[in-house]
């Protein structure tokens, strides 16, 4: 199968590298809109020509769009626009922008709306890794929409990667990201704000900072360029969990003010529950 990846970046580049590795892609064209990606991505083996959008979908069996949502949405019109017989799928963290976008679209089956549920906070060509998603969930979202061919070629496809694939509505999907990796990211964000505004000694920072600070704030270093439009897009999940978030801020920010240690253990016990619900996933 020949396929065209469009945006060569974390999740781009190394769903190629284990496509090529695994034999699922025989040719692997390239699209970025900044040249220097496209040809450290060749220089490094993770695709096999450089060449534009038109090109790439004319040539193609299967195009990942894998650039940041904002660019996506509008790209996504566009490369319907030209399919035949070819596959689309995308692997952005919000799906209901997309999936408005091509609504009622004549190829609307030929796209599959999906979401690899992996990342790091690394970004470029340079990032691309053949040791990613194995494991992991793959997210389908309105999977009746698409035709059955093509769905089950991307099923086949993120199989191949060593995902699992879980199905939702795309409306649920967007909620369910802002709770589990969207308000991560915010909170990771802030506190790195945090600290840099109240730690001028960057030297402190470096010396005293501890695995957990380190694993906490790690989320800070993801690229604002991708980041934005994904809460951008999912505007209002956002912010239904950011308020709960704040809410338990003010929680244990009245007990220590108040001193008030005995629900502050209580709330922090009743945090404790989540290991549960991880060492379930697990």
């Amino acid at each position: 199968m020949k396929i065209a990846v469009v945006g060569l970046g974390l999740i781009g580049g190394s769903m190629a590298l284990v496509l090529k590795q695994k034999g699922f892609a025989t040719k692997v064209f390239g699209v970025d809109n900044q040249e220097a990606h496209t040809k450290k991505a060749l220089e490094l083996g993770i695709i096999d020509e450089i060449t534009d959008l038109d090109n790439a979908i004319a040539n193609s069996d299967l195009i990942i769009l894998s650039a940041p949502v904002s660019a996506c949405a509008a790209l996504l019109p566009q490369v319907l626009d030209q399919v035949k017989h070819q596959i689309v799928l995308d692997t952005g963290s919000t799906k209901m922008t997309l999936l408005d976008a091509v609504k009622g679209h004549a190829n609307r089956g030929r796209y599959i709306a999906s979401h690899p549920m992996w990342g790091t906070e690394f970004s470029g060509p340079e990032a691309a890794t053949d040791q990613a998603f194995t494991g992991r969930a793959n997210v389908i979202c309105n999977a009746s929409e698409s035709d059955k061919d093509a769905l089950a070629a991307v099923e086949q496809l993120y199989t191949v990667l060593g995902m699992y694939n879980v199905y939702m509505e795309g409306i649920d999907h967007d909620v369910h990201v802002a709770y589990v990796s969207h308000i991560s990211h915010i909170t990771s964000f802030a506190l790195a704000n945090t600290v840099l505004e109240k730690e001028k000694e960057e030297n402190a920072i470096f010396e005293l900072a501890s695995a957990g600070f380190e694993s906490t704030v790690r989320l800070a270093k993801s690229s604002p360029a991708m980041w934005m439009p994904i809460f951008k897009q999912n505007k209002e999940n956002v912010l239904d969990v950011l308020n709960e978030h704040i809410t338990q801020l003010r929680k244990f920010k009245s007990c220590i003010e108040k001193e008030n240690w005995a629900y502050l253990t209580e709330l922090m016990e009743n945090a404790n529950k989540i290991k549960h619900v991880l060492d379930r996933e697990e």
